[in-house]
């Protein structure tokens, strides 16, 4: 059961919060500063967001990635961009 002050306890119990120079209310200007939780999750916004895609690799190169431990995806994306790097400079040449 939850017990509810009477309007004389709620007035000590803010008062004595009032008093406690650790738990003074936020200002106007806190206030606005202040920014809603939701913005602040997750990761960071990038400028080039990767894709997800559905992929079918062959079980030699999953088992290779997949051995170089923790980050393989991101390895493998290192690979392919390395690869789409030297096949345009090929193209403009």
């Amino acid at each position: 059961m939850i017990a509810v002050p009477t309007a004389a306890e709620d007035r000590a119990i803010t008062a004595a919060a009032k008093a406690d120079p650790d738990a003074q209310p936020l200002t106007a200007k806190q206030l606005k500063a202040m920014v809603p939780l939701r913005t602040l999750r997750g990761r960071p916004k990038v400028e080039n967001p990767k894709q997800l895609v559905s992929v079918r690799y062959s079980q030699e190169v999953l088992a290779f990635f997949r051995a170089t431990g923790d980050g393989w995806q991101s390895r493998m994306d290192g690979v392919l961009r390395e690869y789409v790097t030297r096949q345009s400079r090929k193209a403009q040449r």
